[in-house]
Parts: C-alpha cells; structure tokens; sequence
C-alpha cells in the first residue's frame, strides 16, 4: 500500500483539519461536551456535508467510495482537536458491519442515511463478564415467529446512548465460548424492550448500557457465523483508533514543545536543558514509530490472510498503546502541575489515549496473543 496520499485524500484532509480548526478549538469542544448529546450536532451535520460519513461506503450507496487510507487520514485529524462525534460508532464500527454482512437491502436501506447523517448506530459487543474474549457471548436471541427476541445486556457501548440502531451480537446456539454459534441483530433503540443508561466516560465521551428484553431484532449476516463479521469490526476500530491515536500523540508532542520554549525555569527555558530535549527527541520518535504501526492496522484491514492479518493486527495494537503511553505520561510530566488541571488540554489528550489503549483489548492482552504464536 502506497501511504504517500494522492490528490483526492490532500483535498480531503485539507478540508477536514480546515473545518477542525474553524470549528474546534479546545474552547469550543467544551461547549459541545457541556451539551445533551455530549458532543455537537451542527458538527455531526457538517460532517455529512463535506462527505465524511459516507467515506468508506461505495458511490451506490451514497458514499465517498473510500478505504482504510481515507479513515485513517480523517481519524489522524480527528485525534488532533479530540473529535466528539460519534464518528468510530456509526461509521467505522457500525459501516463495517453493515458492508461486511448486509444484505443488499440493508445496505440501500442503511448507509445512505449513515451518509446524509440521519442514521447514527453503535456496536453492542461488550459483555461484563467477558473481558476481551470475543466469543464469550451470553446475550441470547430465540425465534419468534418468523424473526428474532433477544434477551440480555451488553456494556460501555460506545456512543450508545445516541444511537438510532444497535448492533447486537447473540447466542442463537451452542455454548458460552463456542465460536459458531453467535449472530449479529439490529436492533431498534426506540423499540420495546430496549433500555439504555448513557454516562460520560473517563475520556468524556459518551457510552450507555443496553439492557435487552424480548427486543425484537433483524437478522445482520448469516445466523451462527457473526464471529468473523465481529473480528472485523474490532479490526477496522483498532485501525481507526490507532490513526486516532497519533493525532493526538503529534498535538501533544507540538504542545509540549511550545511549553518548553516558554517555561522558564532557574532564569532559563527549560527547553534549554539536554535532559528536556533527550525527553522530547525519545517523544517524537515514539510518536514515528506509532505511526508506522497505525500504517501497518491500515494496511492490514483487507488483508485476505486471517493468520497474518491477526498477528499484524496484535503488533499494530501493542505498538500503538506503547506509544501512546509514553507520550501522554511523558507529555504531562513534562508540563508539571499544570498538565493535571482541567484547564489545560494535554490531561484530556493523555485521558482519550489511555482509553483507547484498552479499547477492542489492551496491549497485556496482545502480547500474549503474539506469545501464544510462539509456545
């Protein structure tokens, strides 16, 4: 995959990082936390405007005809100023399910209001007992007639609370563990038997709780085979999250640079100072070497090969979450006191990447993945 972005994808991150930087300064993105919704609505709305929402989908469905190389441009700006919008939700996480197992009809029924903006979902995975075990499903979904019921609780649902549709994975046979056996349903969240507890996040932004009872659901995909359609998914969120993940490492280097040059310290910046600028040099190249790695999850998206793609997918999320590690700590221990308030940004830049080095898995998780290879 060449990396070096063509015409279209300059045009296309041009536009974007223009629309963040009119529209989302850190002022700004306060106001939007401090709304119902926890983020901003005209913003969602502009966003669909300028195309981002149909990005990965194909033209007949009303999308930009878009890959892997486009969301990772777009995420990448997205880290920068902390993008609130439920973006990963319905797009990325959300877009790969319905592209990936939709039938036809869903797919005309669905993206189209995904990319006019009018459609927004979230994945309903997580179980409280699982961990990061993605076949330990205990949600359970019986035939009804001629469709579905589902019955049980999926937590942290990203954006859940916003939601118009849920993916829902399901038992509909075999036990706990067993990896046949677990299908994916859409559910309507206005629809009886749909109940939802939104709460802001240590990142602040927004996740609910889905309770399910006797909730009707709509088949995604074929019943029993939802688990690859769920690797998937993960897969395309741990890609975008790592794009995500070194916008927010490159705002966090740029600010503690700045802050080094004017905080003075003994008479002198404290940028002066080599021990300072060895910190900053080991900053920046923990920050390339994250990037390679958010090429590698970009670059492994539509891998065809489930060994590798897997094995590059545990490097990619281990790299990453190191990265991200470093630099957020290193970041606020740079700027002192000052980096732990509320006030000042590079807390909530350190706070977002420390939730996304557990999200779809931390990187413990991984690496004894890439040991199991081994033993």
């Amino acid at each position: 995959m060449d990396f070096e972005p063509s015409d279209d994808q300059r045009l296309l991150l041009e536009s974007v990082s223009r629309l963040l930087a009119d529209n989302y300064g850190f002022a700004q993105r306060k106001t939007y936390l401090a709304r119902p919704e926890g983020y901003s609505t005209d913003m969602w709305s502009k966003f669909a405007e300028l195309g981002l929402l149909g990005l990965p989908f194909a033209e007949e469905y009303g999308g930009f005809g878009g890959g892997a190389q486009e969301v990772m441009l777009v995420m990448q700006a997205f880290g920068r100023v902390l993008v609130l919008e439920p973006f990963l939700s319905t797009v990325v996480l959300g877009g790969t399910a319905i592209t990936t197992a939709g039938s036809d009809a869903q797919k005309k029924a669905l993206l189209p209001a995904i990319a006019e903006g009018g459609l927004k979902l979230a994945f309903a995975h997580g179980e409280r007992q699982a961990r990061y075990d993605l076949t330990d499903v205990v949600t359970t979904a019986k035939r009804n007639g001629g469709g579905w019921v589902l019955d049980g609780s999926k937590t942290v649902v990203s954006h859940g609370e916003a939601a118009d549709r849920l993916i829902v994975s399901a038992r509909t046979s075999g036990e706990r563990y067993d990896e046949d056996g677990i299908t994916l349903f859409l559910v309507d969240t206005a629809a009886p038997g749909v109940a939802r507890r939104g709460y802001a996040t240590r990142d602040e932004t927004r996740a609910a709780d889905v309770s399910l009872s006797n909730a009707a659901g709509e088949v995604l995909g074929d019943v029993g085979k939802g688990l690859a359609i769920i690797e998937k998914i993960v897969e395309a969120g741990i890609a975008a999250t790592a794009a995500e993940t070194v916008g927010a490492m490159e705002t966090m280097n740029e600010m503690t640079l700045e802050y080094s040059k004017t905080r003075v310290q003994f008479g002198q910046p404290i940028g002066s100072y080599q021990v300072v600028q060895h910190r900053l040099a080991d900053m920046f190249m923990a920050q390339e070497q994250g990037r390679s790695m958010a090429m590698l999850a970009t670059m492994s998206v539509d891998n065809a090969d489930d060994t590798e793609r897997r094995h590059d997918f545990a490097l990619a999320k281990v790299g990453v979450g190191q990265a991200g590690r470093y630099v957020s700590q290193s970041a606020v221990q740079m700027h002192g006191g000052i980096g732990m308030t509320e006030e000042y940004a590079v807390g909530h830049y350190f706070r977002r990447c420390m939730v996304i080095e557990r999200l779809f898995g931390d990187p413990a998780y991984y690496l004894q993945r890439l040991a199991n290879e081994i033993t």
